[in-house]
């Protein structure tokens, strides 16, 4: 590639550097960043404060809460379930009531369409005789011709909406609420949680003389429970449900599993008990954690036509636009525009 090839906009092939400028300099387009290790957190920090936690619980997953954030956030969130079932309960009811409004006034309208029938009934006996010579027998034809034929036109003026007219006037309907869940779910797993279901947490320091602050100010604060070895994001630790204790992944498979007795209280192990802690990243791609954010947004996707098509339909490049177009519409692709540029055929699809 020459010194000004990222430049070049001659080219048969819209190339990755192109598509990646344009969709920078256009506000559309995925974008997504790779994160360090100053943005991931520790593995004995808070999932919801994002600090060091004092008191510590895991859920079953395996994902780290300070105990006052997390039984706060349940607290809240049970809080804003119950206003919302209020809200809910009271839409219900206003739409029962509204309802039987209803059906009240279809009932009476259904009463006085039935008066009005029976009041239009003729009570003396027509003479056979004198009812085909009327003298007004064809006025009052051309009459109920007229009627007939204005019922339409006054039908179809009364149900056009008229925006001067109050009766007429489109109404905005309030938004129904939804019935709220009570369930209460894990901010960073989204299933169901508990606070029945919390495990205590008990890290090993790694310096038992140090206070809190003076521990919080080192880089290595805790050990395994069992082999002393440091830990951090980039060992796996495990959590033992029946005493709390920390302790690597290593100790797991080479000791623990061997009896499957947990070292501290000496109660009998199963494969639940053992939970893995999630931790951070450390700032390489191989420690197993995603370390890409990405901010959704729309997308505006150039789609180059290099293939010619043996087609009758041709652009002025000899490719055949009205096929992919086609194509594109079947799947239901939001097509903007079809440029024809510098020998090439550009479609702008959009996609949410």
């Amino acid at each position: 590639m020459t010194r000004h090839g990222k430049n070049c906009t001659a080219g048969a092939v819209y190339t990755y550097h192109e598509k990646k400028k344009d969709t920078a300099a256009s506000g559309y387009g995925t974008q997504s960043i790779r994160l360090g290790k100053d943005a991931i957190k520790d593995f004995d920090c808070c999932c919801l404060s994002l600090q060091p936690c004092q008191d510590p619980v895991m859920t079953p997953d395996g994902f780290l809460y300070e105990k006052q954030a997390i039984l706060e956030y349940i607290l809240h969130h049970k809080t804003e379930t119950a206003k919302r079932m209020k809200a809910y309960e009271k839409q219900k009811q206003a739409q029962k009531s509204s309802s039987q409004l209803e059906s009240k006034s279809e009932e009476r309208e259904r009463v006085e369409r039935f008066k009005t029938k029976e009041n239009s009934i003729v009570s003396k006996p027509i003479n056979p005789f004198t009812s085909g010579q009327n003298p007004g027998g064809e006025k009052s034809q051309t009459h109920a011709a007229e009627s007939s034929s204005s019922a339409p036109v006054a039908s179809s003026s009364q149900s056009l909406p008229c925006f001067w007219v109050p009766s007429l006037t489109p109404q905005s309907k309030p938004t129904l609420l939804k019935k709220p869940s009570r369930t209460v779910l894990c901010p960073m797993s989204g299933r169901p949680i508990k606070m029945n279901e919390l495990i205590t947490v008990r890290f090993t320091a790694l310096d038992p003389s140090l206070d809190r602050v003076a521990l919080l100010t080192r880089q290595d604060r805790y050990v395994c429970a069992v082999t002393r070895d440091v830990l951090g994001n980039s060992v796996p630790c495990t959590v033992l449900r029946p005493s709390g204790a920390v302790v690597t992944q290593e100790c797991v498979e080479k000791l623990i599993k061997k009896d499957m007795l947990d070292p501290l209280s000496g109660d009998k192990l199963s494969d639940r008990d053992l939970i893995p802690l999630q931790r951070g990243g450390t700032g390489f791609a191989a420690s197993g954690v995603d370390l890409r954010a990405k901010e959704a947004r729309p997308v505006m996707m150039f789609i180059v036509l290099v293939q010619p098509h043996p087609s009758e339909v041709r652009d002025g490049a000899g490719y055949d636009v009205v096929a992919v177009v086609q194509q594109l519409r079947e799947c239901q692709k939001a097509i903007l525009t079809v440029e024809h540029m510098e020998g090439r055929a550009l479609i702008h699809v959009m996609e949410g």
